[in-house]
């Protein structure tokens, strides 16, 4: 009788890893040569370089599929052992965020600001750079590099966006800040923070919230990196960039963070290993 609960527990527990990964879907890169960067832009010079193919998700990872691997491993993200998630709420000045020790990915922007029963199907965030890791290496992934997010979020072009260089489309394809400023809410596009994934128009090749909703977290150095740099890098913009503050929303400009730092606009997606 033990034998047989114990059967029955691990073959749930497999299925239901197996259902989680199977609703991640994913899309190829062919491998080849491709430019990225840009002309007299320092922090990314127009380059070429040749990738192996690969395959990247096709969305960000959302909150469900991050509280199963929490459900399966017990993992105690960054936040919460720390309590310094930086979090945002309108009427700050520009690039102004709080610390709020109750923040993590099931409180995104703490619990005075609700959680994520209603959001599920939303990008995770309040989540670190390790924690991402710690999320890859149990499922089986990868984070992408910083140059495979851009030939990813690009199509294989080499525009500041994937349909050419003006950003008059923006509001097609992405959840971002339209406000002036963020001294007052702005959900003008239906979200004030993150939306569900897949709310906005996809890539031509398929991937969806490339630009806006959250930074995404990436491996690698950045051109601009010092050999000593400790920084992690996450590329695309979030819900929070805007045009005059951030408009880190392209697929040209490249973030720095801390490792071990949890912000309530920074998610993930993932390559296959």
């Amino acid at each position: 009788m033990r034998f047989s609960c114990i059967y029955i527990l691990c073959f749930l527990c497999y299925t239901f890893n197996a259902i989680a990964q199977d609703t991640l879907a994913f899309t190829t890169v062919p491998a080849g040569k491709y430019q990225v960067g840009r002309a007299n832009y320092p922090a990314n010079p127009k380059r070429t370089i040749a990738l192996h193919s690969y395959e990247i998700s096709t969305t960000e990872i959302t909150n469900a599929q991050f509280a199963e691997f929490v459900a399966a491993t017990g993992y105690v993200t960054l936040a919460e052992k720390h309590h310094n998630a930086m979090v945002f709420e309108p009427g700050l000045a520009e690039f102004r965020w709080i610390q709020d020790t109750t923040a993590y990915w099931r409180y995104p922007n703490g619990i005075t600001r609700g959680g994520i029963e209603h959001k599920q199907q939303h990008p995770v965030t309040t989540i670190s750079y390790k924690d991402a890791q710690a999320y890859c290496q149990w499922a089986g992934y990868r984070l992408p590099t910083v140059d495979e997010w851009e030939v990813a979020a690009n199509a294989g072009k080499n525009t500041t966006y994937f349909w050419g260089n003006q950003d008059k489309k923006i509001g097609e394809y992405a959840n971002i800040w339209h406000g002036r400023d963020h001294l007052v809410a702005d959900s003008s596009d239906g979200f004030m923070y993150t939306s569900p994934v897949k709310s906005f128009k996809p890539n031509p090749w398929g991937l969806y919230d490339v630009y806006g909703n959250v930074f995404e977290l990436c491996e690698g150095k950045a051109p601009y990196d010092r050999p000593e740099s400790k920084s992690v890098h996450a590329r695309g913009g979030s819900w929070w960039c805007s045009k005059h503050s951030c408009s880190f929303f392209n697929s040209i400009d490249i973030g720095a963070s801390s490792p071990f730092a949890s912000f309530s606009n920074v998610g993930f997606r993932v390559v296959k290993k």
